[in-house]
């Protein structure tokens, strides 16, 4: 997570009392925003959700789930967002619930100040300058127990702590830090994860029915059924950079963003380079039949003044037609989304990028097309950076109709950073952010 709080305006919230079962929630309207100039991309509508403490809501899906919720609020839900059929409804996904890093003997801890928080589905609707939670659906194991968002495996994750640091908590095979999220024409969830990185097919009501992660990863004990069926490079993955974007194609393949360059072969490369991977699953072969390298723009590009290219990330990819998706480039505080078509010819599957052992490295090439690679070409649709009223760090981005767009971001349950997170009560410090969903009209039709 980031402290991108800093500098933003607090804007109040609202307190969302008695919270019902069915958890809607009203909120608090911060206004629309100023439009761009006349042809541009131009905010349309702003929503921002109310306060809803995170016990409250984790408690009503899972009794007994959370004990202490340390004052956080619900948030988070902007890891993605998906029609839900009805205008104004949105499928949207937690991630693995509040975290934050606190150096201890100069080094960085990874906390879980509510390590119950199970990630949940949650139904939204946005009216006017409302958001309303309609109803959520935890994410539960084969035997119905939750998830949790906690880190799977010690030899690969971050170890987890409670909230101040100070305590080292369990690992979890069953753990999933969800991202993307699709419906299927069935009722079912597609779901990507960044742990594993994995693939996660969830039933209409929330059970796992399978997660699909790399070849080799050898991921035991989880309470639910795991199949290695993805490329091994991805056990390469960078810490908290696994699959962030999902898409689902007209004809019902899927396609996963990978966020971040892989660490290949080691971190440095994958923090220097700027080629990433996007993957093609069939859900009727239950396996990857295309992969593809993405290139993304110089970080300075993206985000002017910006100068780390490992600040780069892939949040959101959108399908807008049998083979072409939007894709979503961003940093924090800044994001553009490209359109891409995936062709045959790009496909890089099985072929050498795929070994671990190919040297130099998909990532460490400098320009990947020279060298032969097949990079997916690309072609700008809007510089979200440069549309009034957009806030930063966007995750999710859905379809509205040919010429609109509705963007979430990820509010990271209104945590910070450091050991002023929380005060000495143990309570939260918010940062004031808001999850917020705002329209944008794009100039011309995709």
């Amino acid at each position: 997570m980031s402290p991108h709080a800093a500098g933003r305006r607090r804007v109040p919230r609202s307190v969302a009392t008695g919270l019902p079962l069915a958890l809607a929630a009203a909120l608090v309207a911060t206004g629309t925003a100023t439009a761009a100039p006349s042809g541009d991309a131009r905010v349309v509508r702003t929503a921002v959700l109310g306060e809803i403490p995170l016990g409250a809501f984790s408690n009503a899906l899972l009794t007994g789930s959370v004990a202490d919720d340390h004052g956080v609020k619900l948030g988070g839900i902007g890891s993605d967002i998906y029609p839900a059929g009805r205008r104004g409804e949105y499928w949207t996904v937690t991630d693995r619930g509040p975290n934050g890093q606190i150096k201890v003997d100069g080094k960085k801890r990874r906390t879980f100040p509510v390590p119950g928080f199970d990630p949940a589905i949650v139904r939204i609707r946005v009216s006017g300058e409302t958001v309303r939670v309609l109803d959520a659906i935890p994410l539960t194991t084969s035997s119905g127990k939750a998830v949790t968002g906690l880190p799977n495996l010690g030899s690969r994750d971050e170890a987890p702590y409670t909230y101040d640091a100070g305590t080292p908590l369990p690992y979890d095979p069953n753990g999933l830090d969800t991202e993307g999220i699709v419906r299927a024409g069935d009722g079912s969830f597609w779901l990507v994860d960044e742990y594993g990185p994995s693939l996660v097919h969830v039933s209409a009501r929330g059970r796992v029915l399978a997660r699909y992660v790399p070849k080799g990863l050898a991921l035991t004990g989880a309470d639910y059924p795991v199949v290695e069926a993805l490329p091994s490079v991805l056990l390469h993955r960078r810490t908290n950079r696994g699959f962030e974007g999902l898409a689902l194609l007209p004809g019902g393949d899927l396609v996963m963003a990978l966020q971040s360059p892989l660490s290949l072969p080691d971190a440095d490369a994958g923090g220097a380079s700027r080629t990433t991977r996007l993957l093609r699953f069939s859900p009727r072969e239950k396996a990857v039949t295309a992969e593809y390298a993405y290139r993304f723009d110089p970080v300075g590009v993206v985000d002017p003044g910006e100068d780390d290219t490992s600040e780069l990330k892939i949040s959101s990819v959108v399908a807008v037609g049998r083979d072409r998706l939007l894709v979503e480039e961003r940093t924090d505080r800044a994001a553009r989304l490209q359109l891409v078509r995936l062709r045959d010819r790009s496909d890089i599957l099985g072929g050498p990028w795929d070994d671990d052992t190919t040297s130099p490295s998909l990532e460490q090439l400098e320009d990947p097309a020279a060298a032969g690679v097949p990079v997916l070409s690309k072609r700008l649709v809007v510089d979200l950076g440069q549309v009034a009223g957009v806030p930063g760090k966007i995750e999710g981005i859905a379809r509205v109709d040919h010429d609109t767009l509705a963007l979430v971001n990820d509010n990271d349950f209104g945590m910070t950073d450091g050991a002023g997170a929380f005060d000495a009560r143990g309570r939260l410090v918010d940062s004031g952010v808001e999850t917020t969903v705002v329209y944008v009209r794009l100039p011309r039709k995709l």
